[in-house]
């Protein structure tokens, strides 16, 4: 076995030898590429190891995220998991994308590159990785203890005229006013709801039947504030000016200064609808809107609907206005302090589901419901009319109030 070495040995000496300057030369030239092919196991090594802990943050992240009510919390509260995860260097903003699906879920999508060591001497200076993670809240519908929420401090902030029919076995009227009067209610009027909840301890009642009237009472928080996302509306008009015709289907968009002639039948898309001024619908319209969410982005803009109507909407059951059925500009402090009124005037018959969000509106109520309208009305002052109204709690709303999140989960 000594002898073989020996002659090994001896056989190897004689090839350096006899190679020379040629070994020396092709060894320098091989040895950047045999270092790189080595160490750029090292290299994946380590992106793995980064893309782990970038999804486990991710994970996290949307966990965390899914639990806010619109998406623009929802990013919020995504970014803040991921900025002490991530290289200070990394542009957050076009690297995280965070996206609503359909079934209310919610799916967050994080790309950067991780540096490489050895890579960079073939001209790989980072190895990009990407994750994606997506999250579910499961929620269940919380007790409403309300239909109606009438938030303003004015004197007379809900007038009661002959006439007026409300019934409903599960939910309420809340007054927030503690002015004098707070309400006043003429005779010839019913008021039969679970309960009228009214904080101040003044009011008028010249007759009429007003069923659980609990006059200094602890009313709610306005349910629905800071809880629904406001769409950007764009410069540019989907639909506007005078529209002709007996049929008229509406894509969603935003509707600008729009006229309906005659008295068509107007079917509303399911989708986001943003009215900029107002809308006329003539009397004698009928208007269908389901799967629908209208948006008001000023207390100038308004559907204004004549007399003898027939309307039925009812809000999406998925996305992001989940339950929302209308709603209007509320983070623009001027905006608020112009209350306007709005006149809901289905007299032929009106079926709502869903969150109306007007508290910027004194709303004055003239319908009459073909059937129970499953809502939540949140306005500044009301006054009913001559109607019959039939109202029950709405419990499918996707913030706000109406659910609570039981659990939350990733989907994949």
């Amino acid at each position: 076995m000594r002898r073989l070495i020996d002659n090994t040995a001896f056989r190897i000496y004689h090839i350096l030898r006899d190679t020379g300057g040629n070994f020396a030369i092709a060894t320098a030239l091989a040895l950047p590429i045999l270092v790189a092919t080595a160490g750029g196991a090292i290299d994946f090594a380590q992106a793995s190891f980064e893309r782990a802990k970038l999804q486990g943050t991710l994970d996290a992240a949307l966990l965390s995220a899914v639990a806010k009510p619109d998406i623009t919390s929802q990013r919020r509260e995504a970014l803040r998991f991921l900025t002490d995860a991530v290289p200070e260097d990394a542009d957050l903003d076009t690297a995280l994308v965070v996206a609503g699906n359909s079934d209310g879920s919610l799916t967050g999508t994080y790309a950067q590159g991780v540096p490489t060591n050895f890579l960079g001497l073939l001209g790989i200076h980072s190895i990009d990785v990407k994750v994606q993670s997506t999250a579910i809240a499961n929620r269940n519908p919380k007790p409403s203890g309300a239909c109606i929420y009438v938030l303003g401090n004015a004197s007379q902030a809900v007038l009661i005229n002959s006439g007026a029919n409300v019934h409903s076995e599960k939910c309420g009227v809340e007054v927030s006013s503690t002015q004098n009067p707070a309400f006043i209610m003429n005779s010839g009027a019913t008021i039969d709801t679970a309960s009228f909840c009214v904080a101040g301890t003044q009011y008028i009642k010249n007759g009429g039947t007003l069923s659980n009237l609990k006059p200094g009472c602890k009313v709610s928080a306005e349910p629905y504030a800071g809880g629904i996302a406001e769409p950007a509306v764009s410069s540019t008009c989907t639909t506007s000016g005078t529209k002709d015709g007996a049929v008229q289907e509406l894509a969603p968009g935003v509707h600008c200064g729009t006229t309906f002639n005659g008295s068509p039948k107007i079917t509303f898309k399911p989708g986001l609808h943003i009215v900029k001024g107002r809308m006329i619908i003539n009397s004698g319209s009928t208007v269908v809107a389901e799967g629908v969410t209208f948006y008001f982005p000023d207390t100038d803009s308004e559907i204004r609907a004549n007399g003898s109507l027939s309307f039925t909407a009812s809000a999406p059951t998925s996305g992001t206005y989940k339950g929302i059925l209308m709603f209007e500009k509320t983070s623009d402090a001027a905006n608020n302090a112009r209350k306007q009124q709005y006149i809901f005037n289905g007299s032929n018959g009106e079926t709502l589901k869903g969150v109306i969000h007007l508290p910027n509106r004194d709303v004055t109520y003239n319908s009459t419901t073909n059937q129970t309208n499953l809502i939540t009305l949140v306005v500044n002052t009301m006054i009913m009319n001559s109607s019959n109204w039939t109202i029950e709690p709405y419990t499918g709303v996707a913030g706000g109030t109406g659910s609570e999140i039981t659990s939350v989960r990733l989907v994949n």
